[in-house]
């Protein structure tokens, strides 16, 4: 038997180009729903297996192979290169990053240091170098955008309506730059070595920025997010926004040196194009969708790709990340559903 083949529709389809079918991963599809990763988080946690690349190689790749999905994403957490700069970041079960020394002033901000790739996220680094020898499709990699990590810096955690994060962007506007600034820097070091590392396609997650009013993002954030993607354009990979409940913010993004705009499920394909979103987008299926019985699934899917199908600017995805009482099985038949809808359809509408 031969090698498999690379396949590089998610690739095509970042940049537009023609391809056999519509590509699909699944934001956090490494983990949280896997019997296996159960298995392997009695074991060991977050930390410990994003720092054996061995392990979190297998862990990144286990849906490729179960799924039959076109991309992998690095399994790691986007606090990843905040301890290297003089964050106290804990990982809690059941709640995420807590920060043992949140950000209150600028004296706080000033004191922040610089990341070293090499050698401060090595282990990173390893693994995706690793994951390049392993998969026959793209690998992601990702990193959390400025205001996302500030606001669990300066919230100390999670949050519900980042009260604090808001209250110190309006009442110190220069130590809000600074650190705007100091977190541009370090996102654009950390993901230029995952790109020289091998990592194909890049994610900034924003997760938290929707919010913000739109005047606000254009004013507070936009300035560091074209600062950071024009850095990147260089590397010639896709560069992939996404955020959450940031339908607001979908032109703002189609105006960054960006590729691919992620969409949540409440910003259709054809409402987006509506507003003038002309790059590829990546979307956007409600993942709570996934409990509901098959017939609703497709459903609600086939929807997605009729609209997403009009071009070939056009990713499948959710309009979040995969939570644990997903079945995999699901996952599974639903990649194999957008393939073959996606085929047929592209071939009827060539031929």
């Amino acid at each position: 038997m031969g090698e498999k083949q690379f396949n590089d529709t998610f690739l095509k389809a970042c940049r537009g180009e023609d391809h056999s079918h519509v590509p699909v991963w699944y934001m956090r599809q490494a983990g949280r729903s896997q019997p296996e990763y159960r298995k392997i988080k009695e074991k060991y946690s977050l930390f410990e297996i994003t720092h054996q690349p061995e392990l979190c190689a297998y862990v990144t790749k286990l849906p490729v192979d179960q799924y039959n999905n076109d991309a992998a994403i690095l399994y790691k957490d986007i606090m990843t290169p905040l301890p290297a700069i003089g964050v106290d970041v804990e990982i809690k079960s059941g709640i995420g990053p807590v920060i043992h020394n949140p950000i209150t002033s600028l004296h706080d901000v000033e004191r922040l240091g610089m990341i070293e790739p090499e050698k401060d996220v090595d282990y990173v680094l390893e693994t995706i170098k690793l994951l390049r020898t392993q998969l026959d499709v793209p690998l992601i990699s990702f990193g959390g955008a400025p205001f996302t990590l500030a606001s669990y810096m300066i919230e100390g955690g999670p949050s519900k309506n980042y009260h604090h994060t808001k209250a110190f962007m309006y009442a110190n506007p220069k130590a809000w730059f600074l650190l705007m600034d100091k977190l541009g820097d370090v996102t654009i070091s950390y993901i230029k070595a995952q790109i020289k590392a091998g990592a194909q396609a890049i994610q900034l997650f924003d997760s938290w920025v929707g919010a913000l009013s739109r005047e606000d993002y254009i004013t507070f954030i936009k300035p560091v997010m074209e600062r950071v993607f024009n850095s990147l354009r260089s590397e010639n990979v896709p560069l992939i926004m996404h955020g959450v409940g940031a339908s607001h913010l979908a032109t703002e993004w189609n105006s960054l040196p960006l590729d691919v705009v992620g969409l949540d499920w409440r910003l259709s394909v054809d409402e987006a194009r509506e507003l003038g979103v002309t790059k590829t987008v990546q979307g956007n299926l409600d993942p709570a969708i996934l409990l509901a019985p098959w017939e609703v699934i497709e459903a609600k899917a086939k929807t997605i790709l009729d609209q997403g199908l009009k071009s070939n600017h056009f990713v499948f995805n959710l309009g979040h990340g995969v939570f644990p009482e997903v079945d995999p099985a699901v996952l599974k038949r639903l990649t194999a559903f957008v393939h073959e809808y996606s085929a047929q359809y592209k071939q009827t509408h060539t031929s």
